[in-house]
C-alpha cells in the first residue's frame, strides 16, 4: 500500500511539474533563431517583444495564458485537498472531490493546448512584425509537455475517482 501511494504522489508532482514547465518556459514554437511561448516572442536569443496589448488578437492568447495558469493552480490545489483527504477520509471512501479537481486541471491543460493548436496560424499572420521570421518553426517542448501533462493529469484524475482509502 505504501508503494501504490508512493507512486500516486510522485505521478501527481510529475503532473504538476509538467504544468509549471510547459506554462513558464519559452518553447511553444521554436526554430533555428527564434524562439515563442504564450509569453512572449524572441529571435536571435536576445530581442524578446512581450505579447501584450498591441498584439493582434491578443484575447485567444490570453485565454491560452488563464487555462494554462488555471490548469497548474488547480493541479496544485488537488494535490493538497488529496493529502488532507488522506488524513481525513474514513477507511473505504474514496477521493472523488481530489479527483473532481485533478479532472478540471485536466480540462482547462486541454482547452489551452486546443486553443493554441487552432488559432496558432491565424496569430502568426496577423501579427507579422513579430513572426515574420517564424514561418518555418515547429511546436516546442513547451507545447508537447503540455499535452503530456493532460495524459497524466487525466490519468490521475481516474486513480483518484477509482482510489479508495485502506488503512
Amino acid at each position: 500500500m505504501l508503494v501504490l501511494l508512493a507512486f500516486i504522489i510522485v505521478f501527481h508532482i510529475t503532473s504538476a511539474a509538467l504544468l509549471f514547465i510547459a506554462t513558464i518556459d519559452n518553447a511553444w514554437w521554436v526554430g533555428d533563431n527564434f524562439f515563442a511561448d504564450v509569453w512572449r516572442i524572441c529571435t536571435n536569443n536576445t530581442n524578446c517583444t512581450e505579447i501584450g496589448e498591441g498584439f493582434a488578437d491578443y484575447p485567444t492568447m490570453q485565454a491560452v495564458q488563464a487555462a494554462m495558469i488555471l490548469s497548474t493552480i488547480l493541479c496544485c490545489i488537488a494535490f493538497l485537498i488529496f493529502l488532507l483527504q488522506l488524513f481525513r477520509l474514513k477507511q473505504g471512501e474514496r477521493f472523488v472531490l481530489t479527483s473532481i479537481i485533478q479532472l478540471l486541471s485536466c480540462l482547462s491543460v486541454v482547452i489551452a493546448a486546443s486553443i493554441y493548436t487552432d488559432r496558432r496560424q491565424d496569430l502568426h499572420k496577423q501579427n507579422p512584425d513579430l513572426y515574420a521570421s517564424t514561418s518555418d518553426g515547429t511546436y516546442g517542448y513547451s507545447f508537447i509537455l503540455a499535452w503530456v501533462a493532460f495524459a497524466f493529469t487525466f490519468i490521475s484524475g481516474l486513480m483518484y475517482l477509482i482510489l479508495r482509502k485502506r488503512k
